[in-house]
């Protein structure tokens, strides 16, 4: 049951890559903008980080495999890979109040929430109009 053989790798490089302050400062910035996600520029400038530190977090960040980038025009926008997300939330999950048997109280409602809101993202959010200017 807690043989550490039994972890994922992908799981151990994410929640790794999400221990430290400033990517997971830049991580949750991305996740608030969904699909869309945001240009370096407009990630420094709203955390307020120095272009090298935040291009070291953003290589972090996609080596863990938690964000992707792609061009579009002359800008290169990161945004979260939700499935990879909600596949690490999954995996915390999984195993929830298995050794009692149920999960009913006040604590297990909200993380279903959480979950019905993390499925959403995942799918669907491409949807939603986001009117983000350019750089």
């Amino acid at each position: 049951m807690n043989d550490k053989r039994s972890i994922p790798a992908t799981t151990v490089k994410a929640l790794a890559a999400l221990a430290q302050e400033t990517r997971l400062a830049v991580f949750r910035l991305l996740v608030e903008h969904g699909p869309p996600g945001l240009t370096p520029g407009r990630i420094a400038e709203a955390l307020d980080l120095p272009a090298a530190t935040l291009s070291f977090q953003l290589k972090e960040l996609a080596n863990a495999g938690l964000i992707g980038a792609r061009q579009q025009s002359r800008f290169i926008h990161y945004s979260v890979d939700f499935e990879a997300m909600n596949d690490l939330v999954g995996y915390l999950v999984e195993n929830c109040c298995r050794a009692v048997g149920s999960c009913r109280g006040p604590a297990h409602q909200g993380r279903e929430r959480r979950a019905v809101r993390l499925r959403r993202l995942g799918r669907g959010m491409g949807d939603v109009p986001h009117a983000m200017p350019s750089d």
